[in-house]
């Protein structure tokens, strides 16, 4: 017999969900490259939230578990991936600013790009994987949902500087709220309805 779609989504474990969203962002990046005018900026605007929230939850979940499950995790496997956050959202905060349709737009898109799937193969190599090998499954899929409810109450906006789970957790709250508030007045929710997500 089939299993419902609840029971399904119980068993997703944390690096399924977000090896999948992964997934979702290089298809992002490629729906900006490839839109013009007005669609490229709903679809930057899409990919500017998912980046936002999608990081901002592995900051708060997945990195501070990995710090202390994995060998090396607190020996910069974790640092090294917090960098690369940063520097990330530095270039995404730089992109809200621009006109999209501008060449300078792309370019610095491009940037961006090829650092977010670097630090997305980094993540999932180094990281999610031997976390999946040191973890047991049911604390796999509790980090899951863990992450989806991180992903709820996150910034939609990139704020550099503020990668460790306790910044996030501090500043978060206030952020995402302002966030969310300054994407409804200008109509930009940015909004996925990706299964993956």
């Amino acid at each position: 017999m089939a299993q419902a779609p609840q029971a399904m989504a119980e068993q997703v474990d944390v690096v399924d969900l977000l090896t999948a969203q992964h997934s979702l962002i290089r298809d992002l990046f490629e729906e900006v490259k490839t839109a013009q005018g007005e669609a490229r900026e709903e679809a930057f605007h899409r990919l500017r939230r998912m980046l936002a929230v999608h990081e901002t939850a592995e900051e708060e979940v997945v990195h501070p578990i990995a710090r202390h499950v994995l060998d090396g995790g607190d020996d910069g496997l974790v640092d090294d991936r917090l960098a690369e956050e940063n520097e990330a959202k530095k270039m995404l905060g730089e992109l809200e600013g621009m006109q999209p349709g501008k060449p300078d737009f792309m370019e610095l898109l491009d940037r961006l790009r090829m650092a977010v799937l670097a630090h997305a193969r980094s993540e999932e190599r180094y990281e999610f994987m031997k976390l999946r090998d040191k973890t047991d499954p049911s604390t796999l899929r509790a980090m899951a949902a863990s992450v989806k409810v991180a992903e709820a109450f996150a910034p939609t906006h990139p704020h550099a500087g503020v990668e460790s789970a306790t910044a996030n957790l501090v500043a978060g709250p206030i952020t995402a709220l302002v966030d969310r508030v300054r994407d409804a007045v200008r109509g930009t929710s940015g909004t996925t309805d990706d299964p993956r997500s």
